[in-house]
Formats: structure tokens, C-alpha cells, sequence
């Protein structure tokens, strides 16, 4: 299998410098000699990589359908309607929270304004102003403020501190206007983590979520990055807030993959040895995924970001008809860790397939042998 690594390497290569030497259909491609049509994704139904939803993780029609009608009218109305109507509980309202806060911060960037032009993102401002009392509304433009923190200042900077504590008192008015619901929290997690929080702060501000709703995926990982951040080369604490997650997660709840995420989280920057993802540590966080993937509901909405995830770590580790598995279930959507780490998601994740293909294959694989 070394020759995939070598391959790998190249790849990675290719990526940045010259994609289009590889791409055919859109698609990344790894040829072997003699046989034009080996390891082609394509072979697999897989969608070409300019047709990759880099957006969600997974398919939500509703949430996309409306997205384009508010990008496209400027018309906020439809997204108060869908946030309105999405249950409070679970981990679906907070996905759409973060997709609308995430669109009109991508507007902003895009068109900051100027003279005599509008600045991007204006639906966002207009709801705000016609419906201060709208909880989603409020809870929308609490986390449009901690994504326009992270995406365009220095943490540490004057700059950064006070749209933080802009986002922070957002929170508290969306808080105000949802006493149950935990995405205002869960939202403040990350302004926790950005204005590092003292520990005690931090725990108090756990405790509200857990009151709320105890086995929410998202609040869970946006705590890890709260451990990770303020314990930064400990691996220790964050490990065991993961393994805690984990060991107390009813059955059926994704929590029972929040180790492999922790092991993402403190990888090295660089580190293409196998040995290093067949390590106790590792197999053991994967295999814990795995069961919660197995043992989830099938319309869990934190069902693709965990997959997405286990394809990477299946993939490093050559277990290959399993990341093939993984890879049936997301392909479409690949707006999640780790591809989006990359300014160039829907590419990364294509190399990542690619590998799976090639490696399926070289072990006797082939699309009649891969069940849907």
C-alpha cells in the first residue's frame, strides 16, 4: 500500500499546484497502466467534484430551498418562517442557525459595500430591524457575529475582542427571547472561546446548555474547541471531556464518536505513518464512531458530520472497503471537518475518495461489489 501514500503525496501535490492535470469530468482521477478506467470515481455514481455541495455535511432540501430564496430576494421572511417551524430541540435548528448566520457573512465578505452599493447580507439587518422579538432572528445575528469575528480579525486584537463582546451581549438578547432554547449558549460557547473564558465561566455557561438539552452534538464539539483552545498541547483534559461525552451517551446518540474527534483535533500537523492511525488511541476512537454511526438514527442530523470524519481516519488507516461505506452515504455534501480546514473543501474531500477507490480496488473491489 505504500504506493497509494506515494500517490497520496503526489496528489496533495497536484491539488495545489496544478489540479487540472488530474481532472477528468470535474473529478479527481487515479489512472494505472493499461487500464483507462481504473479507480475512477465516477464508476461508484459519485458526483463529479465542481457538483459537491461544499454547504451542509448532508442533504437538508428545505433549508437549501430557502437559502436561495432569501439570497435571491433579499427577503428574510422565509428564513423566520423555516426557523419558526424547526423544532427547538435537536441538533437541526442549530444547523440552520449556523447556515443562514454562515450565508450572510459570506455576502458581507463578498460585497462589503461602498458608495452607491449595498453592502452584502442586508436580508439579515432588515430582519432584525422589523422583528427585534423574532428568537431566530436574534439567535441568527448572534452567530453571524461570532463568524464574522473568526472570519475576518485576529483573535487578540482590539478588533476581534469587540465584535466578540458584541456577539456575547447578542446572545443574551436571544437568550432572553427563547428561556429553553440552548443555541443562544451553544453560540456563546464560542465566544467563550474566543475571549477565553475563565474555566468557572465557562463551566456555568455549560451547565445552562446541559439543563437545556444534555446530549446536543453540536454544543459537545463546540465545547471541545473550548478545551482545546484554552488548554492548548494539553491533550489530557480535552481527551477526557470527549471520553466523559462518550461514556455517558444514551443509546443511539452520536456522543459515543466524540473521541475521534478529540484525536482530530491534537493531530499532528503532518503525519502520512500508518502506524500512527492503527495506535490503541486512534482504533479505539474510530471503532467508538463506528458504533455510533451503526447504533444512530438514519435521519440524525450530525449523522453526515461524523461519517465525513470517519472517512478521513478510515482512509489514513487503508481501511478501505469502510471508508468506501462511509463515502456512499455523504458524497454530494462536504460541508464538514475536515474538508472545510481547506480552502478548497469539495477538492480535498475528492482526493480523500479518490484514495478509497484506488485502494478498494487494489484489494479486489469494484462498483458490483460495494452495497448501497
Amino acid at each position: 500500500m505504500e504506493i497509494l501514500w506515494a500517490l497520496f503525496a503526489l496528489l496533495m501535490i497536484f491539488a495545489i499546484a496544478g489540479p487540472v492535470m488530474l481532472r477528468r469530468r470535474g473529478g479527481i482521477r487515479l489512472v494505472s497502466a493499461g487500464d483507462p478506467d481504473a479507480a475512477d470515481p465516477a464508476n461508484y455514481g459519485f458526483l463529479r467534484q465542481e457538483e459537491l455541495d461544499i454547504r451542509m455535511p448532508g442533504p437538508d432540501e428545505d433549508l437549501l430551498e430557502v437559502l436561495d430564496l432569501v439570497q435571491r430576494t433579499q427577503d428574510h421572511r422565509a428564513a423566520s418562517q423555516l426557523l419558526a417551524g424547526t423544532e427547538a430541540a435537536g441538533e437541526q435548528r442549530w444547523q440552520r442557525v449556523q447556515a443562514f448566520a454562515g450565508a450572510a457573512s459570506l455576502e458581507l465578505q463578498r460585497r462589503p459595500g461602498g458608495v452607491g452599493e449595498s453592502p452584502g447580507g442586508q436580508w439579515l439587518r432588515v430582519w432584525r430591524a422589523e422583528a427585534p422579538k423574532d428568537a431566530g432572528g436574534a439567535a441568527v445575528h448572534a452567530e453571524f457575529l461570532v463568524q464574522q469575528a473568526w472570519r475576518t480579525s485576529t483573535p487578540g486584537t482590539d478588533e476581534f475582542r469587540i465584535i466578540m463582546e458584541e456577539a456575547k451581549a447578542a446572545c443574551a438578547d436571544a437568550a432572553l427571547l427563547a428561556p429553553g432554547d440552548p443555541i443562544p449558549y451553544i453560540i456563546e460557547l464560542s465566544v467563550a472561546r474566543g475571549l477565553a473564558y475563565p474555566q468557572a465561566e465557562f463551566e456555568k455557561l455549560w451547565l445552562k446548555i446541559l439543563d437545556r438539552d444534555p446530549t446536543h452534538m453540536g454544543a459537545h464539539l463546540a465545547a471541545l474547541h473550548y478545551w482545546c483552545e484554552k488548554w492548548h498541547g494539553s491533550r489530557e483534559l480535552a481527551y477526557s471531556f470527549a471520553e466523559a461525552a462518550a461514556a455517558r451517551a444514551p443509546e443511539g446518540s452520536l456522543l459515543a464518536a466524540m473521541p475521534l474527534f478529540a484525536v482530530f483535533e491534537h493531530l499532528p500537523e503532518v503525519n502520512l505513518v500508518r502506524g500512527f492511525y492503527e495506535s490503541e488511541v486512534v482504533t479505539k476512537a474510530v471503532h467508538g464512531a463506528l458504533y455510533a454511526v451503526h447504533s444512530a438514527r438514519p435521519d440524525d442530523p450530525m449523522l453526515a458530520h461524523v461519517r465525513h470524519l470517519l472517512v478521513f481516519f478510515l482512509v489514513r488507516s487503508e481501511r478501505w472497503a469502510e471508508a468506501m461505506h462511509q463515502l456512499v452515504d455523504v458524497d454530494g455534501h462536504v460541508g464538514a471537518l475536515p474538508w472545510t480546514l481547506s480552502p478548497d473543501p469539495a477538492a480535498e474531500y475528492a482526493i480523500y475518495r479518490a484514495l478509497a477507490v484506488a485502494g478498494y480496488e487494489a484489494n479486489g473491489g469494484s462498483p458490483a461489489t460495494l452495497p448501497r
